[in-house]
């Protein structure tokens, strides 16, 4: 029993439960958001009473009767609900993937020598910068009087962003780029919630003890974070899922594409805000439409410029030692690589038969991302992924 205990890979069972956790506490934290902000859009004058808005809604059975004051109620209720530990919990569970995932290996997924060669430290403390940067470069340009005009407001926040991903890109691999800008909308959305939000309420509710009147401006600056935090999730929930399309992070200029893809998530939550408004969003839907298409475009086009096949076939023999050189050590039967007791995700390249099922997956990470072998720890050059894409572009030639 304990011989098995000591045999269990504790660190990716760990991965998983915060995986789980943050997905779990994610979709708790988003779902009300987007709720709150459904709800404010579809508020109708009080008829009774002291509130500003009200809405009668059905669900599960019931009906449910919502009232909003706009700065408090008159009195403070018995019992009040506070939203804050979804955002907690899932940045928490967030920067613990971050710390267990991209720092602790940071050598095999994180720092990429053919862009700069960074030891460990310096990864990680580049990363922790960008998150620490990124919350009080944002803060700074909410208590800035850009703050009053919310679309430039906007413009800047997002080249301020773009340029982040640019900038990581020259440093990490194009995955832990994308992450990174991930974990930094992150920061500063949970940012907005502790340092802004609920600090904000705290004092509202206390004046209302105290007997004394709010300030409205608490409310105020409350509800601009929440609306910011509203239209910064669609992007971060594609970064969360980016991991799994090479095809993004693998172009040649990846921070073009998470901008693209960027845009294409805050013109869709906006048309779902002019939607819960009443107003049809027509134009904002053919710019998200336009803007998804010019995405895959662009990476076609990148794509077809890719360097074309030689005259001559490629052949299984051309591509062998390539895998023996770079890939079984992993991806084998019995792998030699003593981080691994059996092939990631059951891939193994040590036939021809089992190489050329994978063909497709081999040219998404290898040929076009770049992200095998894991920090690219063998050496691969850019040749040898070229001749390993003529080889798949051929139909893998036995």
């Amino acid at each position: 029993m304990s011989a098995a205990l000591f045999s269990i890979d504790w660190a990716e069972w760990l991965n998983l439960a915060l995986r789980w956790l943050h997905l779990t506490t994610g979709i708790a934290w988003i779902g009300s958001s987007f709720y709150f902000v459904w709800l404010d859009n579809h508020l109708k004058p009080a008829v009774h009473g002291a509130a500003s808005g009200e809405l009668w809604s059905v669900h599960g059975g019931g009906f449910y009767h919502n009232q909003k004051y706009q700065v408090a109620p008159p009195t403070m209720p018995d019992q009040l609900h506070w939203f804050k530990w979804e955002a907690y919990w899932t940045w928490m569970s967030g920067f613990s993937l971050l710390v267990l995932v991209y720092y602790l290996g940071a050598r095999g997924v994180l720092i990429d020598p053919s862009r700069l060669a960074l030891t460990q430290p310096a990864a990680i403390a580049i990363g922790l910068a960008a998150l620490g940067g990124g919350w009080l470069i944002y803060d700074g340009l909410c208590r800035s009087p850009l703050a009053a005009n919310p679309r430039l407001f906007g413009v800047v926040w997002f080249a301020v962003l773009v340029g982040a991903a640019w900038a990581l890109c020259q440093v990490f691999n194009a995955r832990g780029a994308y992450l990174h800008i991930g974990a930094m909308i992150g920061t500063v959305m949970v940012g907005n919630v502790f340092f802004v939000i609920i600090p904000n309420q705290r004092k509202v509710v206390a004046a209302l003890k105290a007997g004394h009147v709010p300030d409205p401006a608490l409310g105020k600056a409350g509800k601009t974070r929440s609306v910011h935090n509203n239209y910064m999730t669609l992007p971060v929930l594609f970064i969360m899922l980016s991991h799994h399309y090479p095809m993004t992070y693998g172009a040649t200029r990846p921070w073009l594409v998470l901008a693209l893809i960027g845009a294409t998530g805050v013109s869709v939550r906006h048309v779902f805000n002019l939607r819960h408004k009443g107003r049809s969003g027509v134009a904002f839907m053919v710019l998200s439409v336009a803007l998804a298409l010019v995405t895959v475009a662009y990476v076609a086009l990148e794509k077809s410029a890719a360097p074309a096949a030689g005259p001559a076939p490629t052949t299984y023999a051309d591509v062998q030692p390539l895998f023996a050189r770079h890939c079984t050590g992993c991806h084998a039967a019995h792998p030699t690589n003593p981080g691994f007791g059996e092939a990631p995700l059951g891939v193994l390249l040590d036939s021809y038969a089992h190489a050329s099922a994978v063909a497709p997956r081999i040219k998404q990470v290898a040929v076009d991302a770049e992200i095998m072998p894991l920090g690219n720890t063998t050496g691969m050059t850019r040749a040898e992924r070229n001749t390993l894409g003529r080889w798949i572009a051929q139909g893998t030639p036995p």
